[in-house]
């Protein structure tokens, strides 16, 4: 998840980079959408390191659909928002910044995102791939989390689901 931030913060300079106002509008859409998904992932990945003593490799979530579904829908739709899939949230705000930067005339970096896009849903989907089809000898135990993590979760899917597909997100942020 380190290396995705790394991305993430190039998507930002690029509607930095675009310098106009449709830009700077990108911008603060993509960083509400970002911290959105990035808190879903990072509150599963603190409840699965509860659980594992510290581990946070990828191979401790192999299995983790067959003990902890829930968690499992969490992380999925956080991680396909940041990888950029419709309908979630993540979409629409790399297609605003994409855009933006395509409008400017920074076609061959819009270019070089997407090619970037591309790989970064290879390395989401193999998270995903651990969780739902790798199995696991000692998997996670089956859990409840704390009300307030579950909460903040549910928070958090709401957010990356209807940030996606309600369009007045956008222009209300462009009256700012």
């Amino acid at each position: 998840m380190a290396y995705s931030s790394i991305s993430q913060a190039g998507y930002i300079l690029l509607a930095v980079l675009a310098g106009s106002e449709q830009g700077m509008t990108a911008l603060v859409y993509y960083i509400v959408v970002y911290i959105v998904a990035n808190l879903a992932v990072f509150g599963v990945i603190g409840a699965v390191e509860q659980q594992t003593n510290g581990r946070v490799d990828r191979e401790a979530y192999n299995g983790l659909y067959q003990t902890n579904p829930k968690l499992s829908f969490v992380m999925t739709l956080a991680l396909f928002s940041l990888a950029g899939i419709p309908p979630f949230a993540g979409f629409f705000s790399k297609f605003f910044v994409f855009a933006s930067a395509f409008h400017t005339g920074y076609w061959l970096v819009v270019f070089l995102a997407l090619v970037n896009t591309i790989i970064s849903l290879y390395y989401y989907l193999l998270i995903v791939k651990a969780m739902y089809i790798t199995p696991n000898e000692h998997p996670v135990p089956a859990f409840r989390s704390s009300a307030l993590m579950r909460t903040s979760l549910v928070v958090c899917l709401i957010g990356i689901v209807l940030l996606g597909i309600c369009s007045g997100v956008y222009q209300w942020i462009d009256k700012f």
